[in-house]
């Protein structure tokens, strides 16, 4: 039987300490992330150069490429802990949904939320997905791994509710979702949708997709 993921204390481990060039790495990376994801909110992917990069983490150059290998690494590395950052609301929305509809509309309506200051951001993202190295888009797949399963979960509780039946394959189904979640982005990029104006269009999506399986 599958169950909604559950956040689970962690049993006490003593964290290794760190050397000091291990914390300056760090500290070198995390400002260059901020820096980047600042200017890719600003100027969007292709406007942002390595070098204004760099001169916004006040740093060189060559300190930027010691982290990352290039600007499309870089990119990437923002991405992939933004989708990391966001499992937690979306499953605090799923746990308190009574239904798949809510659960779903609750999961992506917190994305929406959580991306609204970072739009440029986010349609760099989706141009990018069409022109992404494969090792990239393996890399960036895993970090929406956890997600899409929660989508996946979210469907097969449905089913064990009675709530849906499982006339097709829930996995297509839950791609269906996902699909229709990121196109959501548009309409707040282009033409200024609200975050709940994106939630309610994506609900009625979503009507339209769960009567094909509905109980």
């Amino acid at each position: 039987m599958n169950h909604i993921p559950m956040r689970m204390n962690a049993p006490a481990i003593r964290p290794q300490k760190m050397t000091r060039r291990a914390m300056a790495k760090q500290q070198t990376r995390e400002k260059v992330l901020q820096a980047a994801r600042d200017l890719f909110i600003e100027r969007g992917y292709e406007g942002a150069t390595i070098r204004d990069i760099a001169k916004a983490a006040g740093m060189s150059t060559g300190a930027v490429f010691a982290s990352f290998a290039d600007k499309n690494e870089l990119f990437d590395a923002i991405l992939n802990d933004d989708f990391a950052a966001l499992l937690e609301p979306m499953q605090d929305a799923v746990v308190g949904a009574a239904t798949a509809r809510e659960a779903l509309v609750g999961m992506f309506g917190a994305a929406y939320r959580a991306h609204a200051h970072q739009l440029p951001l986010i349609l760099a993202a989706l141009a990018a997905s069409w022109v992404r190295t494969p090792e990239a888009e393996r890399l960036r797949r895993e970090s929406m791994r956890p997600i899409r399963a929660l989508v996946l979960e979210v469907l097969e509780r449905g089913v064990e509710r009675g709530e849906l039946v499982q006339r097709f394959d829930l996995r297509l189904i839950a791609d269906l979702m996902w699909d229709l979640f990121l196109a959501g982005y548009r309409p707040a990029a282009f033409d200024g949708a609200s975050v709940e104006n994106q939630t309610d269009k994506l609900g009625d999506r979503i009507d339209v997709v769960l009567t094909a399986v509905k109980a």
